[in-house]
């Protein structure tokens, strides 16, 4: 997994609330037990018409999309069933961080194992983020993940949670195995000067 420490990148906005796991990536998708290629199918009931084609007013396939890695949406996102491949996905078609004002808790712990950063933030925020999209659609955020702070085009700051485990997982670009295996030597340090007990009948 790539580490995570800072992202500045334009945003595609999406600012629809309850968008479900099935929206994310529809059901007939999960047979693949494979990473690659699943960002094709981000959204794909509302990206491609029955013949498989680009629908042009959907935000994906507008120009000003292309390159973006911070997705805003609406409230509660990534509801529903629960799938890991839902951040595959978006992580496949290049997204490295998702901002909501609430996520789904399945949704969230899945994004967080699979180095996708889930950003709540305020309704405040939210609305003042989409209205400076609005304004100026080229506009960029930051994400510093270290402070957890959120930069806003306006220069405005917002700070967002996330657990201290996630974070140091994020930041080294490790999941939760990794996150061990890097920390073997200390273990076997710890083990060596505290032999396991004798135990007697």
């Amino acid at each position: 997994m790539e580490p995570f420490i800072t992202l500045t990148s334009r945003v595609v906005v999406l600012p629809i609330d309850n968008i479900d796991t099935d929206q994310i990536i529809p059901a007939r998708f999960l047979k693949a037990t494979d990473k690659a290629g699943m960002g094709d199918n981000l959204f794909a009931d509302w990206r491609y018409d029955r013949a498989g084609n680009p629908k042009p007013d959907f935000v994906l396939n507008r120009p000003e999309s292309r390159g973006a890695q911070v997705l805003l949406a609406g409230d509660n996102f990534g509801c529903g069933s629960s799938r890991e491949h839902a951040p595959w996905a978006l992580m496949g078609y290049g997204f490295r961080a998702v901002i909501s004002t609430s996520f789904a808790d399945i949704f969230r712990n899945n994004a967080l194992k699979n180095g996708l950063l889930p950003i709540a933030v305020d309704a405040a925020t939210h609305r003042r983020l989409l209205d400076l999209l609005a304004a100026d659609p080229p506009g960029q955020v930051t994400v510093d993940l270290a402070s957890q702070t959120l930069h806003l085009p306006d220069g405005s700051t917002a700070s967002f949670p996330i657990d201290g485990f996630s974070k140091d997982c994020l930041l080294e670009g490790v999941d939760q195995l990794g996150y061990l295996l890097k920390r073997v030597p200390a273990i076997e340090a710890y083990e060596a000067t505290h032999p396991a007990p004798v135990l007697t009948c």
